[in-house]
């Protein structure tokens, strides 16, 4: 074999990296392998430059820390970090199922228990890492993935920042990703509580799991807004009555007496 044709595969320390899985803007993903244990891992490249540029540093190293003690069935956990001169590497567990949201646009909405079951873990994921002290800010479709036994994981905890912009004010300010999962009150930009609104994306997430479709939809982005602030939607035909006040109560526009 020529020495071309033995492509020398990239290593960061003892994983071995794969295909690229996922891009974002700070990040892409790449699938890896351990080299020891021969266990798959996805590894999330950040690109030090750019973090730096964005004052980022600080919060994310704060957020990794933290992220490394949280052991949860249902969180991604992140294995390890390493650093290069250009780039952060965070070694991540790696989920084999899909999306939850794949399901649901292959097979439409949810029976009522089986959406009941996949909200229970993501809430008990979401509770666990408030409890902690971390907040998401960034619940959507994308982030939740399903291992292969269907269990729940939500991915990108405590690292949300990454995908999301922040301005010249050093504030987090939601211009990424869709809008349709987030709360009034990060639309409205005043500084927002994360466990509010954390908890605000369950719920239409939810909303979708039950009904196959977004509670709040525009093609005109003020419009969605206003929707949005006025907690603006209706429940499918179908809907049991215990769902309805559960989303009712989770779906209010006052954060103060959700």
């Amino acid at each position: 074999m020529s020495a071309a044709a033995t492509k020398v595969k990239r290593r960061v320390g003892k994983y071995e990296l794969g295909r690229t899985i996922g891009e974002g803007t700070f990040a892409k993903v790449r699938f890896a392998k351990n080299t020891e244990t021969g266990e798959p891992v996805a590894v999330k490249i950040l690109d030090k430059e750019k973090v730096l540029r964005h004052k980022m540093a600080e919060q994310i190293k704060r957020e990794i820390s933290t992220m490394k003690l949280i052991k949860h069935p249902n969180v991604v956990r992140i294995y390890e970090v390493m650093g290069s001169k250009t780039k952060v590497y965070i070694v991540l567990e790696y989920v084999t199922g899909g999306e939850l949201f794949d399901t649901i646009a292959n097979q439409g909405r949810m029976r009522e228990g089986e959406a009941r079951s996949y909200f229970q873990q993501l809430i008990n994921a979401v509770d666990y890492c408030h409890s902690r002290g971390v907040y998401h800010r960034d619940l959507k479709p994308e982030n939740l993935l399903l291992d292969s036994y269907g269990n729940l994981n939500v991915s990108d905890f405590g690292l949300s920042a990454l995908s999301q912009q922040i301005k010249d004010d050093g504030l987090l300010h939601t211009t990424c990703g869709t809008p349709n999962y987030v709360a009034p009150e990060v639309l409205e930009d005043q500084g927002y509580d994360g466990a509010m609104a954390d908890l605000w994306s369950c719920g239409v997430i939810l909303f979708v799991l039950l009904a196959g479709y977004l509670p709040f939809e525009d093609s005109n982005l003020m419009t969605l807004y206003k929707k949005i602030s006025n907690a603006e939607y209706t429940f499918p035909p179908w809907t049991s009555f215990p769902a309805k006040r559960l989303l009712t109560r989770i779906l209010d526009p006052n954060p103060m007496t959700g």
